[in-house]
């Protein structure tokens, strides 16, 4: 009888390995698939986001401050550096921008990319300066020169002190035959999308070149990476000013959404907010920035709702992500996904 028994569950035993072979088999070969092709997955995934959304608001912030978490992934997460000195580049990005338009009447075409060459500059002189600490001290310098930028921005009779700037007013654009009215969310926010492809064209790029394998050492084993030969003071300041010029491009796209520049947009908090996307979506990978910066932002836009002591709920959430999903939403995902597919 027993010899029966196990003749009849040899083959469904066989069946079923054979069935989990073939799903994890699946499982392996969508996902090398989706990293081959993580541009057009994210791209495609945007087109459609704004009608996943409540409101298109809240699809453009997503985007804007989805953008200015890459910025600082590509720092944090994939060279190992932590600042809390990023609002620094993302403010000096809305401002330059603000200012060229509002002030000086200068075209959108011409603002935004002034407002990145701006943000690198402005990295270019903080990193020089903070790429000679590491680990707390690299913060804490990077904190500190935030805060002076904060300031010199602060005093500049353009930028309208406390009250921020205003009349950063761009209703309509055209190129390549194209007319879109800003006014209108739904065009806004593929007006945006497109830089935001562009931008996430050139990370990808970086991380697949040379350079991106680079950075990866340094962050991997420091001291070992300069014994293969590369240059890490180089390295470190050159993703510091590339992570800051996509900081600036936030910034910029923020200034146009918005139509003004507030002095919030400078303060340490919005350094630390930036943190917590990239802690939230998962640190080191391509889309978890967007992913972070979608849960926060949904997180505060529902508590908001219900009471102005919102960031009390934002934080309890925040611990609880930290607790359950060490490597961030998109991390732990992608770590489950590669694990079953093994």
């Amino acid at each position: 009888m027993k010899d029966i028994l196990a003749a009849t569950a040899e083959p469904a035993l066989a069946l079923k390995a054979s069935a989990a072979s073939d799903a994890a088999t699946r499982v392996r070969s969508a996902s090398a698939l989706i990293a081959r092709h993580r541009v057009l997955a994210t791209l495609t995934f945007f087109a459609v986001f704004p009608w996943l959304m409540p409101y298109q608001s809240l699809a453009i912030n997503i985007l804007i401050y989805g953008l200015y978490a890459v910025g600082f992934n590509l720092l944090f997460g994939y060279t190992g550096l932590l600042s809390f000195g990023h609002a620094a580049f993302l403010g000096v990005g809305a401002y330059t921008a603000g200012i060229l338009i509002a002030q000086h009447g200068a075209a959108w075409w011409w603002a935004i990319p002034a407002a990145v060459a701006m943000a690198c500059v402005v990295a270019l002189a903080m990193g020089l300066l903070a790429i000679r600490t590491r680990g707390i001290y690299f913060a804490m310098v990077t904190l500190a020169l935030s805060q002076c930028v904060y300031f010199l921005v602060y005093q500049l009779p353009a930028s309208g002190g406390e009250n921020g700037l205003r009349g950063v007013n761009v209703g309509e654009i055209s190129a390549f035959g194209l007319h879109l009215n800003l006014l209108d969310p739904m065009p806004k926010y593929y007006f945006i999308l497109a830089f935001v492809a562009l931008a996430m064209v050139l990370l990808s790029r970086i991380l697949a070149s040379p350079f991106g394998g680079a950075v990866e050492a340094v962050r991997e084993n420091e001291a070992r990476a300069r014994a293969c030969g590369f240059d890490i003071d180089r390295t470190k300041l050159l993703a510091f000013v590339l992570s800051a010029g996509f900081c600036g491009l936030a910034g910029a796209l923020n200034a146009i959404h918005l139509s003004s520049v507030p002095i919030e947009t400078l303060d340490y908090a919005t350094s630390g907010m930036v943190v917590m996307l990239c802690l939230l979506g998962g640190m080191g990978t391509y889309f978890g920035p967007f992913v972070g910066a979608a849960l926060f932002l949904a997180i505060q836009d529902v508590a908001s709702a219900w009471t102005e002591h919102w960031q009390l709920y934002v934080g309890a959430v925040f611990v609880l992500f930290v607790l359950f999903f060490p490597k961030g939403v998109w991390g732990t995902l992608l770590q489950r996904i590669q694990h079953d597919a093994r």
